[in-house]
């Protein structure tokens, strides 16, 4: 970028336009973190701790946004909602994130308040403390580190969005840097913006850093056998926490279901149609497949570490994770495009270095799942088999991962469900003639081809469908115990 000139970086960075972009991204991810923070509290709350009606189906429904891309709700809405409504600006894109973001925060969340102690709420509870007191005071301070987790995660997803925030047309960074890229390829203007997105990460970064408690304990000893919670009896509450489950999941998944199924036999009609939508699903599986098992590989060291060894060095590899999260995919890509033609030649154009840019991209979605399970694994049973003289690494094969377990297999899906809606960086990085359900959809969803788009989209939310009820299962959200 210093081959641009400073004089000319000076005049890109220190705009009013700058400003106002920076400004704008800022409020639009402080806005929807908090929007997303109270939905996935609220919703893991009722889902795992309440007597409301039909909890787990609504437990399972609150992950499904995950399988719905930014774009894919956007065009929705956008197709939904009158013309003359004009839906569009800040507030649509706010409304659109929150919709598909705010699983990030419920996953983790209900996962916590799942394998959370019930001992100590039930002391808390023994020495006059009601039910909402001993929520406040003593559950929410054990599932802190989920709350944050999933928070963070949705304030650089949302920093880090080009699709909803394109389609609704608001003027935030990412979508600067896209312009700035396709209309004249202005690369220090590029570079400058994207530089702004990586500063206000660490800041971000920084922020969560200094609010952990150091100190405090998460974990409870024999975490595998313990009671289930008992269950707060909602009473005259239960319907409307049932309006509001069904409300959230009505906006977040029935709005786009009535757009695909308002589009979906038309699509599915044309000739040739059948053959594309399946090399296409098996295209989205085979490197899908590949970029998790990648992040996981990459994930699973990072995490314990940060969990076990908090130190200097854990703490600097985990923020560094985070870094690239909030760059658009499509600077991931042009990156990864320079670096495969000038570095590695072999690997241009393959599955593997598309699943690079996967790892990129969404190592913090893993990281932050096998750490925070790591946190609530107890550190004293893997203090007992190494005093019976067992090796670290035979410590963590038998012990430590299998009581993270759940936490590690909810990041694998979690990633591998992203890395099906990924876009920016697929249609720069996959094998030529390798199209996916993601780049199908966007290529036919860009000349508003929605009935085109239908069959791709449907297709694409199915097959997440499978793992997003996996997520529920493994969260405990399914689990008849404590009444």
């Amino acid at each position: 970028m210093a081959d641009a000139g400073w004089a000319r970086i000076a005049d890109e960075l220190f705009t009013a336009r700058t400003g106002a972009l920076t400004a704008r991204s800022v409020a639009l991810a402080s806005v929807v973190t908090a929007a997303c923070t109270v939905l996935g509290v609220t919703s893991a709350l009722l889902v795992t701790r309440t007597d409301v009606p039909a909890r787990r189906f609504f437990g399972v429904l609150a992950a499904l946004p995950l399988a719905v891309p930014s774009y894919v709700a956007g065009f929705a809405w956008v197709s939904t909602v009158p013309a003359s409504a004009r839906f569009e600006g800040f507030w649509a894109a706010a409304l659109v994130l929150t919709l598909v973001s705010h699983p990030y925060v419920h996953l983790p969340v209900a996962a916590a308040l799942s394998s959370a102690d019930p001992a100590q709420e039930e002391v808390a509870r023994s020495l006059g403390r009601g039910p909402w007191r001993t929520f406040l005071g003593v559950t929410l301070r054990q599932v802190r580190p989920a709350v944050a987790a999933g928070a963070l995660l949705v304030a650089l997803y949302v920093l880090s969005d080009f699709g909803a925030v394109s389609i609704l047309r608001v003027d935030v960074l990412t979508r600067a840097v896209f312009t700035a890229i396709n209309l004249g390829f202005d690369r220090t203007s590029t570079l400058v913006l994207a530089t702004v997105l990586v500063v206000l990460t660490m800041v971000i970064l920084l922020a969560e850093q200094l609010t952990r408690r150091r100190g405090a304990r998460y974990a409870r000893l024999g975490g595998g056998a313990g009671r289930p919670p008992v269950r707060l009896r909602l009473g005259g509450l239960r319907w409307p926490a049932l309006l509001w489950l069904a409300g959230v999941a009505a906006l977040s998944l029935g709005v786009p279901a009535a757009s695909l199924v308002r589009w979906f036999g038309e699509g599915v009609s044309r000739p040739g149609s059948t053959t594309q939508i399946a090399v296409a699903a098996g295209n989205s599986l085979s490197v899908s497949l590949a970029g998790a098992a990648l992040v996981m590989l990459l994930a699973l060291p990072l995490g314990l570490l940060t969990a076990r060894a908090p130190g200097p060095v854990a703490v600097a590899l985990d923020r560094l994770a985070y870094v690239s999260h909030a760059l658009p995919g499509l600077v991931i890509g042009l990156s990864l495009v320079f670096f495969g033609i000038n570095v590695v030649y072999p690997l241009y154009q393959t599955v593997w270095l598309l699943a690079l840019s996967y790892a990129a991209l969404f190592l913090p979605l893993a990281v932050a799942a096998v750490g925070a399970a790591a946190v609530q694994a107890p550190p004293e049973l893997e203090e007992v088999a190494r005093s019976l003289g067992r090796r670290r690494l035979y410590v963590l094969r038998t012990v430590t991962v299998p009581l993270a377990a759940p936490g590690i297999g909810a990041g694998a899906a979690l990633v591998f469900l992203t890395c099906m809606k990924e876009l920016p960086a697929t249609l720069l990085l996959r094998p030529t003639g390798m199209d996916t359900l993601a780049t199908e959809l966007w290529t036919r969803t860009a000349v508003s081809a929605y009935a085109a788009a239908a069959p791709y989209a449907a297709l694409l939310v199915l097959i997440a469908a499978v793992p997003t009820w996996w997520l529920s299962v493994r969260t405990g959200v399914l689990a008849k115990g404590g009444g």
